[in-house]
């Protein structure tokens, strides 16, 4: 891997008291799980897996996210500005107090992160720099030219435990340690950097210079320092980050030269990193074949070939080799997670999934942990037997499934069996697996229309149904069909419901109302749900009559939770998962359950009680479980043009595994005569024709040494370990951390294995299986070298959404801000070379992640 240098000091560091810098050693609020740990759901994110380079590749990254396209031209600063220019930094760290949180990341018992041997430890001047990092984007020819005043104080501000000029430096004064000479990497010129302060693991004594090391022009030459093996392995190559400026040593050398502005050009770039790994692995064959090989990075097209393990379409890691101890663990702070997204929707030149039947049998599982047969079992005693890679328990081979072994202890039907030799792959499920011990119906859509008088006026009712006419014909279908077996029923409603009858033997549709809301009932079961090629007629009449139908409404308010309450009733009775679409545009208002008040309280932002904005109001979380009981997924298109709250109204879409879309009621409807689609019918469109799964079950099961403990996405969960859906589609992507139970083998590695028992589109009970290996090591220096970026801020995301339900944003802020420093600080302390407590230096596979997680903090969210 080549060493990449972006050496940049800030000038002035300023030294944070607390353990490790980051505040006292008293807390209850920890990383993982923000001082929540009842706490199981967050706001969904689309199912964007993530990706991973190998070593020696530029760091990975996916789609940039919002304004990161202006990081390849522009500048960081530090510390004070110019006069008359005021920076604008992130949210500073909170005051050291006796009270102050800190985030040990796997227990409940806070400890100190790093020995505090320095006046200001690695993890102290990382967060304080983050904290002061200002990234401003500016066109050719107007950059700014930032310098550092010496008047001014740093960004945070702690107890004044030593004079202002050493307070400021957090070293003694140049005569006491000789300056070394500052890096000159890919043209980048710095001033020279701070001398490294002594750490545990270094041998004392005179070092010889390092010829390697070169100089600046202008600068007396210095003693080299050869890099030193840390505490974990072998270093590994980084990206420093140095922002250049006088080498703070004596009083007379304060002031020094103006800074000079940082080259734009040697800021690591996110659209470089993509387009890098494109040039390298694009076009190419990427075989799964190999444990905890980095796969190319999502934006890099490729073609996957399954030969052992998931394609990284369906499973990506935050790091493809885990640290085999808890301890290692907690001290890299790196979260072991993986984003899982079972129904990816993979390219038509590349193989589907193949769907194993063994009759009555069922698929064959371990005994001890129930793990699905796959590739990672070995088989003993000449085929009669195998051994668990999960549990390690020894099973009897069933006696139609035996096979003699070859020379190598591999079955001769070993590439003939899609369960041995590749890594995702389904079975057909038995009765056992059903509900009730039957066989499930086939599911069903029931679009749900707001016929209030202010849809009818504008023409979004009409815009609705005219589109529904030409996307009934393109319902989702299982491949080897010629025509879609899900069935669709249709609801309007305002302050009453309204029930359609579109059996095909009618010539007009029928219309019966409901209007006990209180207690909502379905007033038809034969002739609701129909087959649209069966009722084609029918259904055309009527999506033509309902906006003449209730062209005259003068009715403004409208009902929510009654029509949540409506569709699964029609499913229930109908015995059959499926899916609402509910078109909606207003608060409800109207006297019946689930009725909505506005809250809408500005005085609440920036305070402690903000949270209390993102917490849903009323009975929608009990409706919620019910639809997920019921295998009732609900999609909730808004078109809102005041105050809805979204936060009550869309905890159901959330639960059930569903999607909300927002759109404005003008766009929706001043952009339908564009040459372009709307962006509502374009979602609505694709939402129709996803690939999914109804009424699903997703388990995670591991290797011994550590297991699954947190779940975050569109989910339910109603115990520890199981994942309801109502519906998963080729989007949705749950994201899984794993925590250790004991140490791991860094022979067998880690393996992981999701199983999801789904109703497919044609109504068949299955099982889809995706199972992943992972490399353990004992050196950090392998963890570092195998993370993955997206991976990472996605869980980052995630994490935070959940738990912005329960903490301050201000927290949340500081939290993921603490966490990026003590992973940056454990990489330098133990894999980097020596360097300057002040220099900022990045992992090769983690360059991009400060820029990322700054796009996170500056979200519409944080």
């Amino acid at each position: 891997m080549s060493q990449q240098g972006y050496v940049a000091a800030p000038p002035y560091s300023q030294s944070q008291p607390g353990i490790g810098g980051f505040g006292p050693p008293n807390s209850s609020i920890h990383y993982g799980h923000y001082g929540d740990p009842n706490s199981s759901y967050s706001a969904p994110q689309p199912g964007v897996s993530k990706s991973a380079v190998p070593f020696g590749s530029p760091a990975p990254v996916g789609p940039p996210p919002p304004g990161a396209q202006q990081f390849s031209q522009s500048s960081f600063q530090n510390g004070s500005g110019t006069p008359g220019q005021q920076p604008h930094r992130f949210q500073g760290l909170p005051a050291p107090s006796n009270t102050g949180p800190s985030y040990p990341p796997y227990s409940h018992q806070s400890q100190a992160a790093f020995p505090n041997t320095a006046p200001a430890s690695s993890a102290a001047q990382l967060a304080d720099q983050l904290n002061s990092m200002q990234i401003n984007s500016y066109g050719p020819g107007t950059a700014p030219s930032p310098c550092v005043s010496p008047g001014h104080p740093a960004a945070f501000q702690g107890p004044r435990l030593l004079p202002p000029t050493q307070q400021q430096m957090g070293l003694p004064p140049a005569p006491q340690l000789p300056p070394p000479p500052a890096s000159s990497v890919n043209g980048l010129c710095a001033q020279p950097a701070l001398p490294p302060m002594a750490r545990q693991g270094e041998i004392p004594g005179p070092v010889p210079p390092n010829p390697n090391l070169k100089h600046l022009p202008g600068q007396p030459p210095g003693p080299g320092y050869h890099p030193q093996q840390a505490n974990y392995g072998p270093q590994m190559a980084a990206s420093q980050l140095s922002y250049p400026g006088p080498f703070p040593g004596g009083p007379a050398q304060l002031s020094g030269p103006p800074q000079k502005k940082l080259d734009p050009d040697s800021i690591p770039s996110p659209i470089q990193v993509i387009e890098n790994d494109k040039a390298a692995r694009g076009g190419q064959v990427y075989a799964t074949n190999t444990r905890g090989q980095v796969p190319p990075l999502v934006t890099t097209n490729c073609m996957i070939q399954d030969q052992g393990h998931a394609s990284p379409r369906y499973i990506r890691c935050t790091t493809y080799c885990f640290p085999v101890t808890s301890d290692m663990a907690k001290q890299a702070r790196i979260p072991l997670a993986a984003v899982i997204q079972p129904f990816a929707a993979v390219p038509p030149d590349e193989t589907p999934l193949y769907l194993v039947n063994h009759g009555e049998t069922g698929p064959i599982r371990c005994n001890r942990c129930k793990a699905y047969m796959c590739p990672f079992m070995q088989f003993i005693e000449g085929g009669r037997r195998y051994q668990c890679g999960f549990c390690n328990c020894i099973n009897d081979v069933p006696p139609f499934f035996f096979q003699h072994l070859d020379h190598m202890g591999r079955r001769i039907d070993h590439y003939e069996r899609p369960e041995l030799s590749l890594g995702s792959y389904e079975y057909v499920a038995t009765s056992d697996y059903c509900r009730d011990k039957k066989p499930p119906n086939p599911p069903a859509f029931i679009f749900m229309i707001d016929v209030s008088y202010r849809n009818i006026k504008s023409g979004l009712v009409k815009l609705i149904c005219d589109e529904l006419k030409t996307l009934l014909d393109k319902l989702p279908r299982e491949e080897q069909e010629e025509s879609s077996a899900i069935r669709v029923g249709f609801v309007t409603y305002n302050k009453v419901l309204h029930f359609f009858n579109v059996k095909s033997s009618l010539a007009q549709p029928q219309m019966m109302v409901v209007t006990d809301v209180a207690e909502v009932f379905v007033p038809l079961l034969d002739g609701f749900l129909v087959d649209f090629e069966e009722s084609r007629s029918v259904v055309t009449n009527l999506l033509d009559q309902i906006p003449e139908l209730f062209a005259d409404t003068n009715e403004s308010e409208t009902i929510f939770a009654p029509v949540i309450q409506a569709g699964m009733e029609a499913l229930k009775a109908a015995e059959c998962a499926g899916k609402l679409f509910i078109f909606h545009s207003a608060l409800p208002t109207a006297e019946a359950p689930g009725k909505l008040k506005n809250r809408d309280d500005k005085k609440l932002l920036n305070t402690d009680k903000e949270k209390t904005l993102f917490q849903p109001q009323g009975n929608y979380e009990a409706l919620a479980k019910d639809c997920v009981a019921n295998g009732c997924c609900v999609n909730l298109f808004l078109f809102p043009n005041q105050y809805v709250d979204v936060a009550s109204m869309g905890l159901v879409t959330m639960y059930t595994g569903g999607t909300l879309y927002k759109t404005s009621e003008l766009s929706a409807l001043c952009l339908q005569l564009d040459s372009d689609s709307p962006q509502f019918l374009s979602d609505l469109r694709k939402d129709i024709q996803k690939k999914m799964g109804f009424d699903a079950t997703m388990r995670v099961r591991t290797s011994t040494g550590f297991r699954a403990t947190d779940f975050f996405g569109a989910i339910y969960m109603n115990n520890t370990t199981d994942v309801e859906m109502a519906a998963v589609d080729c989007d949705k992507a749950v994201t899984v951390e794993f925590k250790h139970d004991d140490k791991l083998n860094e022979d067998t590695g880690a393996l992981i294995q999701c199983a999801v028992l789904y109703t497919s589109m044609s109504g068949q009970r299955r099982i889809r299986i995706h199972n992943i290996g992972l490399n353990c090591s004992s050196q950090l220096a392998d963890v570092y070298r195998t993370c993955e970026t997206d991976a990472l801020i996605n869980f980052f995301a995630k994490s935070a959404f959940k738990a912005i339900l329960s903490q301050p944003l201000k927290t949340v802020r500081d939290i993921l801000m603490n966490q990026t420093a003590h992973m940056l600080a454990c990489y330098k302390k133990n894999c980097a070379s020596p360097a300057a407590v002040s220099q900022l230096i990045l992992p090769d596979t983690m360059k991009v992640l400060p820029v990322y997680m700054n796009c996170l903090l500056k979200s519409c969210v944080l």
